[in-house]
């Protein structure tokens, strides 16, 4: 099972929707986001603003290769400013009907995670109003873009810190796709200028990416073979 994000322009938001009732993905949720692209690109791509629909789904193997495909083919995943798709394995699943429900009833094949990624999914969650701070630092690395989603500490009632980190404050998710050679630099880039000790106060973790579309030349989809 995957964990599947796409990410998407609103214009394409309902098409996405389709896609995946049509391939029987359930229980897709959708976050609203902005892309971190600076204006002078954003007129060289003729795209208006950077407004982003987020879609989280649970997929199996088999689900998840047709999904990839079919935003290739009808999002055109992959053109610069259509979006991105990116999926991360399940390690576990709560409960045999969960898994059930989540895989519409069919025999569920174990298979064992893939033992390296060739990309990874950096996050990182700094204080409202920091998303630009952790990009730049990002991009220092060689990091190309990334995704915002806005959120909220859930600390308890009253303001609490961790070193410079408010718990319940405001927060600002900064979301990277990035190869795994160039993960550690783009990481320890966000730490030294947007971590904790700053005013940005970001904490930065990773995620292994079995599959990625829209990134690069070419995916570990594609397994790696360009026309």
């Amino acid at each position: 099972m995957n964990y599947v994000i796409s990410i998407c322009n609103p214009k394409s938001a309902g098409l996405l929707s389709e896609i995946h009732k049509d391939l029987g993905i359930r229980e897709a949720t959708v976050l609203l986001g902005k892309g971190t692209a600076v204006q002078s690109m954003l007129d060289i791509l003729g795209i208006e603003d950077n407004e982003k629909r987020i879609f989280l789904a649970v997929a199996d193997r088999e689900a998840t290769g047709k999904l990839i495909e079919e935003e290739k083919n009808r999002l055109f995943v992959g053109v610069p400013g259509h979006g991105i798709v990116i999926a991360i394995p399940v390690k576990s699943v709560g409960g045999g009907k969960t898994l059930a429900y989540l895989n519409n009833d069919k025999e569920f094949i174990k298979r064992a995670p893939e033992s390296a990624a060739p990309y990874e999914l950096i996050i990182a969650i700094a204080n409202s109003g920091y998303s630009d701070t952790v990009m730049n630092a990002a991009r220092k690395s060689g990091a190309r873009g990334g995704t915002v989603i806005h959120g909220k500490g859930t600390g308890a009632k009253g303001e609490q810190k961790f070193y410079n980190v408010s718990i319940a404050s405001e927060k600002e998710i900064v979301m990277i796709v990035a190869s795994s050679s160039q993960k550690a630099d783009i990481m320890r880039s966000v730490i030294s200028e947007a971590g904790p000790a700053s005013d940005a106060g970001a904490i930065v973790f990773s995620l292994p990416i079995s599959e990625v579309a829209g990134f690069g030349m070419f995916s570990p989809a594609d397994n790696g073979k360009k026309d």
